[in-house]
């Protein structure tokens, strides 16, 4: 067998990812031709055929499938090698892809950005704002180096670095029943006037898990069902005198104004938290930003939030997200 190079398997790679020829050679800066005749010399040095090119979009054949598994571990391992260059310098650089779920990132990245940007300047520093499913995905394909997201997840692979708690807090209408209560517990919560987010974001489950009553029930309204992909959107039907939400804590720490603190009401012992990680590969590249990045993080949340220090959890065998 010929000698098979790392730029064979990164365009073999970026095609199952982009499952389309002309996509992955964009994202590799190649022409299309230049990318399909590296791949089909690959197919002729294996002796087997890594696509299925009749199918749109384009699919890796079983064979294929096995192959790009591959070699994505040893483009990872390939990585490694610069990062222990990197380390023994004592340098903490690189670029560095970071994905952030939509009920952290309004909140959170405003917290801390300006602090990481300014000492570590060497990181250059690509943020995204997806949900945790995109993440996970991004996260098993290597295209994404670390998410900061709500867990547990249970997904094989992965590493979850605990950062803090959040606490729930209720938003309420002005003249909602609940305000009648300094405190509220969740059995006095109700799923038939509580604006949601949308299907697809975990603080939505949380949130209706809380209520404790059946999808079913939800009646917002005889003749109104929205749902909203932003917390913010369901801050302002509240404040407009329709029910109430439920909000993270980190989301109430820059609300200005009394009118606004007469909305919110604190739930009493135990208090519902979710736990917020750094999540990454069990391939540990990158190691010394993520460790800053957690660092950094840590530096700038409200004391109350931090929980005492927990060892990583690791869900053994890693698994790629099937096509």
């Amino acid at each position: 067998m010929k000698s098979i190079t790392l730029t064979q398997l990164h365009y073999i790679v970026a095609v199952a990812q982009k499952q389309n020829f002309g996509l992955a050679a964009k994202s590799c800066f190649v022409t299309q031709p230049t990318l399909s005749m590296q791949i089909q010399k690959l197919e002729a040095d294996l002796g087997a055929i890594l696509f299925d090119r009749t199918k749109k979009p384009v699919e890796p054949t079983p064979a294929g499938r096995k192959i790009i598994e591959q070699a994505r571990i040893v483009l990872q391992e390939a990585l490694r090698i610069e990062e222990l260059i990197e380390t023994e310098k004592g340098e903490v650089g690189g670029e560095f892809k970071l994905g952030v779920i939509p009920t952290l990132a309004p909140y959170l990245l405003p917290l801390f950005l300006e602090k990481f940007i300014k000492y570590f300047p060497k990181v250059d520093l690509i943020i995204e704002e997806l949900q945790t499913a995109a993440i996970i995905a991004q996260l098993q394909e290597n295209t994404l180096d670390a998410g900061i997201l709500v867990t547990p997840l249970h997904q094989r692979g992965l590493i979850e670095k605990p950062l803090f708690q959040e606490p729930f807090v209720v938003y309420l209408s002005p003249r909602h029943p609940l305000q009648k209560f300094a405190q509220v517990s969740e059995k006095e919560l109700s799923l038939k006037d509580i604006w949601l987010l949308n299907e697809g974001h975990c603080f939505r489950e949380q949130a209706m898990d809380l209520c404790r009553k059946k999808k079913a029930e939800v009646l917002q309204h005889p003749n109104l069902v929205f749902e909203s992909g932003n917390l913010e959107t369901l801050k302002r039907l509240v404040d407009n005198n329709f029910g109430y939400t439920l909000l993270p804590y980190l989301a109430i720490m820059d609300m200005a104004g009394r009118n606004n603190k007469k909305k919110l009401r604190f739930f009493k012992s135990p208090i519902p938290t979710r736990e917020v990680s750094m999540v990454y590969s069990r391939s540990f590249l990158k190691q010394g930003i993520i460790e800053a990045l957690s660092q950094t993080i840590l530096s700038v949340i409200p004391e109350k939030l931090k929980q005492p220090q927990m060892k990583n959890r690791i869900v053994d065998l890693p698994s790629l997200r099937q096509k």
